[in-house]
């Protein structure tokens, strides 16, 4: 780290007198060298660089700029006060990439340049793998149609919950932008229902089917709370109830695996079936069909899909055999390794075909 100090009588000569064709050309070595040495520099030399930089850049040329802002943008000791410079350029070419990915840039830097510049510096930072909800709330707030449809499908964007209803009111009129939120794991029971209330059927349905089976059974209990019914099923039980009761676990939070295992170890059928049937997406009265039959195999396909552990699938095979009834333990145990064996996949095509009929 000699060469760097050796230059700096020269460049303040260049920087305070030097005509712009000497300063571009100090400031296309200085760049090199830094480039070049980044990986061994140490904080107290990328200062160094970074003041000399800082001086030198605003006059290289375009090409020269937007070069170096695409090969600063990936290094995690880039000097900061350079890439601020650069990231608050009107030019997306050379912003854009620091924007993009840059992982020194302050978040009150990108907060400042939210507010302040055009859509392109909007998109590029909803590109970002990381973004904070002091910084969504900017996007959602000054983006365009482009900007807020990439930032809803960045899973790696937070929002807060003021900016998921902005989003949700963007979405009443566009549903591409319906289904890139309600994709989102990380979207609250009550923000999707209001999500739903403000869609089309036509477009209730495509979310219904590119979505999780999780998603799909809040899908299913959010239209219902919507709707303010309780679906009708045909058949010898009555599970009027049991929905009652799934519905008010799932707007408490509490529709889990856990709840399902109480259910069939105190031999709940319709809870236990109404529950499943929530999870898997399936109509109550196909599940209900499938599970009351003479095999087991549709607990451990419907079980397989949402991820069910094996103690709570036992406790499925149990409760459909009644409490009076005792399996023989070889059945069971074969039950177990079919349940191993059994592909995601192959269950999920399954449910599917379920789903259709």
């Amino acid at each position: 780290m000699t060469t760097a100090p050796a230059l700096i009588p020269e460049l303040d000569d260049i920087v305070r007198r030097g005509d712009p064709k000497r300063r571009a050309e100090a400031a296309r070595r200085v760049s090199e060298l830094f480039l070049q040495g980044a990986a061994s520099f140490r904080p107290d030399h990328v200062d160094l660089f970074d003041g000399v930089l800082t001086s030198l850049v605003p006059h290289a040329e375009l090409d020269a700029r937007i070069d170096l802002a695409e090969r600063l943008s990936v290094l995690v000791n880039a000097p900061r006060q350079l890439v601020g410079q650069l990231a608050h350029e009107d030019d997306i070419a050379i912003a854009g990439p620091l924007l993009r990915r840059s992982p020194v840039i302050d978040e009150r830097v990108l907060v400042e340049i939210a507010n302040a510049k055009g859509q392109g510096h909007l998109l590029a930072m909803a590109e970002r793998p990381k973004i904070s909800t002091g910084l969504t709330d900017v996007i959602v707030r000054r983006g365009d149609r482009d900007v807020i449809r990439c930032a809803a499908g960045n899973a790696g964007a937070a929002f807060s919950d003021d900016g998921f209803a902005s989003l949700i009111r963007r979405a009443g009129q566009d549903g591409v932008l319906t289904l890139k939120i309600g994709r989102r794991d990380d979207l609250p029971p009550e923000h999707l229902k209001s999500l739903l209330a403000g869609s089309i059927d036509v477009i209730r349905r495509r979310l219904f089917d590119v979505v999780k089976p999780e998603r799909q059974a809040e899908i299913k209990l959010a239209m219902s709370e919507i709707e303010g019914v309780i679906i009708p099923v045909e058949g010898r039980r009555d599970f009027v109830v049991a929905q009652r009761t799934i519905l008010a676990l799932h707007r408490d939070g509490k529709l889990n695996e856990a709840a399902l295992l109480d259910f069939a170890k105190s031999f709940k059928y319709e809870e236990s079936v109404a529950a499943l049937a929530a999870m898997t997406g399936v109509k109550i009265a196909t599940l209900d069909r499938l599970i009351s039959g003479d095999r087991y195999d549709p607990i451990l396909i419907a079980s397989k899909t949402v991820g069910l552990e094996w103690p709570t699938v036992r406790a499925l095979i149990l409760m459909r055999l009644g409490p009076n009834r005792v399996p023989a333990a070889a059945d069971i145990e074969g039950a177990r390794v079919n349940f191993v064996r059994l592909m995601p996949s192959t269950a999920q095509r399954v449910v599917d075909f379920w789903k259709s009929r």
